[in-house]
């Protein structure tokens, strides 16, 4: 990249204070603006589900050639990407990481750079965090002279789960050795949160965001005409009172004080308005911060569903499986970083917020190595852009992305300095 790529600030050959490099970064991501905007509205046309993100990848791929200075690695549980940008001498390594995949949600027609894909479009803002890597990946390539260490890009497919059948998303990275061989000694993700403005930033030291766990129920009972219901088993009675009883453990069964949601989100059995049903599918999430409650409630939703469909004749299926585990900041660094981040946005904009029942696979990574999951403000009420994330009215106001740029770029550069 040349060295007038940036016409707002002359190219030091060295910073002579930390004040005086972030006011270049600044000035640097004010001139990647226009083009960081793009880069969102380019990959926000063509999304892509999670394990398919052929286009994206390649896209992804083209812009980090582009800026130059990269070793990459592809084909990353599927379709990502690790690059890799060594500064001036070796040093710390640390790692950023960004989603790829998109949702099966239709986009509602007005924005000019609305979703191309029917049915799929980025409403969790994973377009924003590959773009602020992108942006990131900028700066830091153009001031990798001045810094020791390394910096490794992480960009991830299937955060939103893999389909049915299929591995994929962050545990599928660890597993393929994502992390070696240079192991980060820190690492670093964002995420829109349209809860706070654009400009905002949001921490929060120990658990971020919950775990996630899915169950399928499927009850069996006996089929007869619906005038004679006693002739068989009312599979849709038994899994109704299932629902109900599954109420009881967040409500009787659980410390109170321990956070924990437990949720049926379908209901799907029967044949006709006149059958007394033979089976009915329930499926549902658990969420929670500890452990121990994630385990307790997996135990007693076997115990209820067993005794309540034995109780009525039935007999039962149950499929629990652990998708996510909690999202877990590491606390020291968390409490090293958060002086960064209050620096580069201002006191007044830097928010704590309280854990999130939302999950993330970035918890795998958490898990690896010390962490800082950090949330950016994406909303602005007046243009009313405020949305919530996994509906169709998520948007973000551009601005947010430049916020982000300044402060990813920061975090590594600090965190390489100390």
């Amino acid at each position: 990249m040349p060295d007038d790529a940036v016409t707002t600030s002359t190219h030091p050959r060295s910073f002579d204070s930390v004040k005086h490099r972030d006011r270049y970064v600044a000035d640097l991501v004010a001139h990647l603006e226009p083009r960081l905007i793009a880069t969102r509205r380019e990959l926000h046309q063509h999304p892509e589900l999670s394990n398919r993100e052929v286009r994206t990848s390649r896209f992804l791929l083209h812009r980090l050639r582009e800026i130059g200075g990269f070793e990459l690695r592809t084909n990353v549980a599927h379709h990502g990407i690790v690059a890799t940008l060594h500064g001036r001498q070796p040093g710390r390594v640390v790692g950023i990481r960004a989603d790829m995949d998109a949702l099966p949600i239709d986009e509602p027609p007005g924005l000019p750079f609305a979703s191309t894909v029917p049915g799929v479009m980025h409403a969790c803002g994973h377009d924003v965090h590959m773009t602020v890597a992108l942006g990131t990946a900028e700066v830091l390539a153009r001031l990798r002279q001045y810094f020791c260490g390394t910096v490794r890009f992480f960009f991830q497919p299937a955060e939103e789960g893999p389909p049915p059948g299929e591995v994929g998303g962050a545990k599928l990275m660890l597993d393929e050795g994502a992390l070696e061989p240079q192991r980060p000694d820190a690492m670093f993700a964002l995420h829109c949160y349209p809860p706070l403005a654009a400009g905002q930033l949001g921490y929060n030291e120990g658990v971020m965001m919950s775990s996630c766990d899915r169950f399928t129920i499927t009850v069996r009972g006996r089929m007869a005409h619906g005038a004679y219901p006693h002739r068989g088993v009312d599979a849709i009675v038994v899994a109704s009172t299932i629902v109900m009883m599954l109420q009881t453990i967040r409500s009787r069964m659980i410390d109170a004080q321990q956070p924990m949601v437990l949720t049926v989100g379908r209901m799907q059995g029967g044949r006709r308005y006149n059958i007394v049903a033979d089976e009915v599918i329930l499926e549902g999430t658990v969420r929670a911060f500890d452990e121990t409650v994630r385990t307790e409630t997996e135990h007693l939703i076997h115990q209820i569903v067993s005794n309540a469909a034995a109780g009525s004749g039935a007999s039962c299926d149950i499929r629990y499986e652990r998708l996510v585990p909690p999202l877990v900041n590491d606390r020291a660094l968390v409490e090293q970083m958060l002086p960064t981040l209050r620096r580069v946005a201002g006191d007044e904009r830097v928010i704590e917020h309280a854990p999130r029942m939302g999950a993330e696979d970035f918890a795998y990574f958490a898990r690896a190595v010390p962490a800082m999951f950090y949330s950016l403000g994406v909303s602005n009420h007046t243009a009313g852009i405020d949305g919530d994330i996994h509906t169709p009215r998520f948007a973000v106001d551009e601005v947010s992305i430049a916020a982000g740029v300044r402060a990813m770029s920061a975090l590594a550069l600090d965190f390489l300095a100390a």
